[in-house]
Order: structure tokens, then C-alpha cells, then sequence
């Protein structure tokens, strides 16, 4: 991860120069621009290992920019933002974003969820035979095992996890999950939701009431930390 590549899209100055200098003394390569436009055109004429997101710019709404991105952009994006309601931070990790940090922030918080993103980015592969702690998880065999016992999944139940696994680290929102796993027509029933993760977490967790690896992000979604 180290000299690993970030640009910085955000039109306010301050912000810029406190990320330039932390970034920087963190061996990051740090690329700014200052709009929109110039950001989407610096991340396809060279693409970053991350970008740092803000949504208030002064010529395109960042959730569109964020759209745009995620239309052939794969590496992680953070967004960091003024903006803190509900709404705002669930649209815009349902737009494609992997993290999102409200300003002010401490940076020592960012540079933690910019290595998180930035290892998983790199190392997770689904063709892989994923392991953590005592569990085991085989996609391409859709077997799970726990202390080298198969775990009794059903479809969704491995989907369920498979999903939560892949995006390991990010925030998924609770309409994104229920419209991935089950379609359009459920985006509403989070208690639906709700009912399968309390038994995946019975199966997969030690202690299903004080999940491990299964986090609850209150009232926006859930988010699998390994």
C-alpha cells in the first residue's frame, strides 16, 4: 500500500492542503482536483488506487460524480463530506461509495479507512478460498465451514454472506443488499432482512448477540469485517 496512488476531488482549499500534507507524509502519491469535471477527467487519463470523494462541488453534484465512476471506476472511493443526514450517506453508498466520513474528521481515522479499503481492494479475490479465524468459506463449492464443520447454509444464506464477504469492509446499505439478493421489489423489507442476518449470525457468529465479524451500521445497513 505504500506509494499507492489517491486522488483528492474537493473545491475547498484548506481541505485540500491538510490532505496533501498527510497523505504525502504517509508515502500516499496525492493528485487533486478541484471540480467535478477535472476530477473525472484526471481519474480516466490516470487512474488512482483510491479517490477521496467530496459531494459538494461547485459544477456537478458529487453523488453524480460518484455515479459516473462507479460506471467503469473498481477502486475503492471515500467520500467525505459536509453533508451528514441519513439520506445523504445512504444514497451515496448505494451510488458505489465504499466508506463515507462526515467533516470535520481526524485523520487518523481517514488514514485507517483508506488502508482498510486499499488492502481489501488488493488482496480479496472470490476465486480464492476465503478464511477467517475458524471459518472457511469455498465459492466456488458454495461450502462454508466452521472449526472444520460444514455450516448448513441455504441459497440465500451463502448469497447473503458471499455478498457481505466480497465487500468486506464497506457499508452496505439495506436496500442495496435486499436488491441484490432477492430483486427491486423487496428494497423495503429490512425487517425481511433483518430475520436472515440474525440466522446467518447464529450460524457463522460465536456469540450471534455480540457479532464478530457481522456489524450492524445503525439504521443504514450492515458491513463484514474479517
Amino acid at each position: 500500500m505504500s506509494n499507492s496512488s489517491i486522488l483528492v476531488i474537493d473545491d475547498e482549499v484548506q481541505i485540500r492542503k491538510l490532505l496533501e500534507i498527510t497523505l504525502s507524509s504517509n508515502n500516499f502519491n496525492v493528485t487533486e482536483a478541484i471540480d467535478g469535471k477535472s476530477g473525472l477527467l484526471t481519474a480516466a487519463n490516470h487512474p488512482p488506487d483510491l479517490i477521496i470523494l467530496d459531494l459538494g462541488l461547485p459544477d456537478i453534484d458529487g453523488q453524480n460524480v460518484l455515479k459516473n465512476l462507479r460506471e467503469w471506476y473498481l477502486n475503492p472511493i471515500i467520500v467525505l463530506s459536509v453533508r451528514n443526514s441519513e439520506l445523504d450517506i445512504i444514497t451515496a453508498l448505494d451510488n458505489g461509495a465504499n466508506d463515507y466520513l462526515v467533516k470535520p474528521f481526524r485523520t487518523g481515522e481517514l488514514l485507517a479507512r483508506i488502508r482498510t479499503a486499499l488492502r481489501l481492494s488488493q488482496s480479496f479475490t472470490t476465486s480464492a478460498v476465503f478464511e477467517f479465524e475458524n471459518i472457511k468459506i469455498d465459492f466456488a463449492n458454495h461450502l462454508v465451514k466452521k472449526n472444520d464443520e460444514i455450516v448448513k447454509l441455504t441459497t440465500t444464506e451463502f448469497s447473503l454472506l458471499g455478498l457481505l464477504v466480497k465487500n468486506e469492509g464497506r457499508v452496505l446499505t439495506h436496500s442495496f443488499i435486499l436488491k441484490e439478493i432477492w430483486g427491486v421489489s423487496y428494497v423495503e423489507q429490512t425487517q425481511y432482512l433483518r430475520v436472515f442476518i440474525a440466522q446467518l449470525r447464529k450460524k457463522i457468529e460465536d456469540n450471534p448477540n455480540q457479532p464478530k465479524f457481522i456489524k450492524t451500521e445503525s439504521r443504514i445497513g450492515y458491513r463484514f469485517i474479517s
